[in-house]
């Protein structure tokens, strides 16, 4: 790959010091995902710059018309600190007619809204969990039909915000009191689903118009603190120290046969391909005891560190990091070519 211009899109708080042996590990840390694509980027003789944008788009235009970058490389989850808004940012880029990676406008708007998306893959005939949607400011009820136990969650945000224990209940006042908590605490409208009892379960997926599924990771959460709901909370992704951190790790699934395997994967894509997801992705899904599928969400632009998921994936795949990191660039470059 010759050498490339690229404008890094970032969160302002995490744009990378270009001499990261000044900050503690807890500093690096913060900004960790942001660093390891700036540094890989640089290391395969890419220019990069770093750009933090968080309230005002016309950075990015000046950025474009000083740097004339050759590609963006999208790092973005929110914008004017809402994740809605991240779609507009990259609908800047179009205008701008500036290439840059991963997903589009159409395919952030469908799946950031999960309720939006479900719909979408029910009538492609793809198992999701039964849901109700809890807006706020309106009395809504749950409907009959809709069991429990069940996962409230935010309707929008991501990353596991707002999910932790509390996030299971078990009956209607348990309910009531955590969407309360997520219009409250979270200020977004929120959704209970029904809680799919099975394994963890993460597929990425690679490509465009023949887009690839990589092999399927699992977060094992079989070792988690006796009595605690086996979901992937703040307190295991997010709470470094803790027991439920430590015991719980993202590796390749273990004790899957090849049709299981295949299942999982053909399921990936279906989705991939329905809400319009566009040079990678990452899809997650619950097993159950008896082998079906149901899949929780999509993830545009999932999380890119060397620990993640989709890193994973394409390492059992064969793919090392920064082969990973060109891929998306390629795969980015290659749709503009087209």
């Amino acid at each position: 790959m010759k050498k490339l211009r690229v404008l890094a899109l970032m969160h302002p708080d995490l744009v990378p010091p270009d001499d990261a042996a000044r900050y503690s590990e807890a500093e690096r840390f913060e900004w960790k995902t942001e660093w390891d694509v700036v540094r890989t980027l640089r290391d395969m003789g890419h220019d990069v710059r770093a750009l933090g944008v968080q309230t005002e788009l016309q950075p990015i235009r000046a950025a474009v018309e000083e740097f004339k970058p050759h590609i963006a490389f999208n790092l973005l989850e929110e914008f004017q600190g809402n994740v809605l808004f991240d779609q507009n940012v990259v609908s800047l880029l179009e205008l701008l007619k500036v290439p840059y990676t991963g997903c589009n406008p159409r395919g952030m708007v469908i799946t950031r809204e999960k309720a939006l998306s479900k719909k979408l893959l029910i009538y492609h005939r793809i198992h999701v969990p039964a849901f109700h949607v809890f807006p706020i400011g309106r009395k809504s009820k749950r409907p009959r039909g809709l069991n429990f136990p069940l996962i409230v969650k935010s309707l929008t945000e991501h990353a596991s915000l707002g999910i932790s224990q509390a996030s299971l209940v078990a009956d209607d006042q348990e309910l009531l009191d955590r969407v309360a908590f997520v219009h409250r605490r979270i200020a977004t409208d929120a959704i209970a689903e029904q809680f799919i009892e099975g394994r963890e379960i993460y597929v990425g997926v690679l490509g465009n118009e023949k887009p690839v599924a990589l092999p399927v990771v699992e977060l094992d959460l079989s070792r988690l603190p006796e009595g605690m709901p086996k979901i992937a909370g703040k307190e295991v992704k997010w709470d470094k120290g803790t027991e439920a951190y430590e015991v719980t790790r993202s590796a390749g699934a273990k004790n899957l046969d090849e049709q299981m395997t295949r299942k999982l994967q053909d399921v990936a894509l279906q989705v991939y391909t329905a809400l319009k997801l566009r040079d990678y992705g990452r899809v997650d899904m619950r097993l159950t005891p008896d082998g079906r599928v149901y899949v929780i969400e999509a993830n545009p632009n999932p999380w890119l560190a060397p620990e993640a998921e989709l890193a994973i994936a394409a390492q059992l795949a064969g793919r090392a990091y920064v082969e990973l990191i060109g891929q998306i660039v390629e795969l980015a470059l290659a749709r503009y070519a087209a």
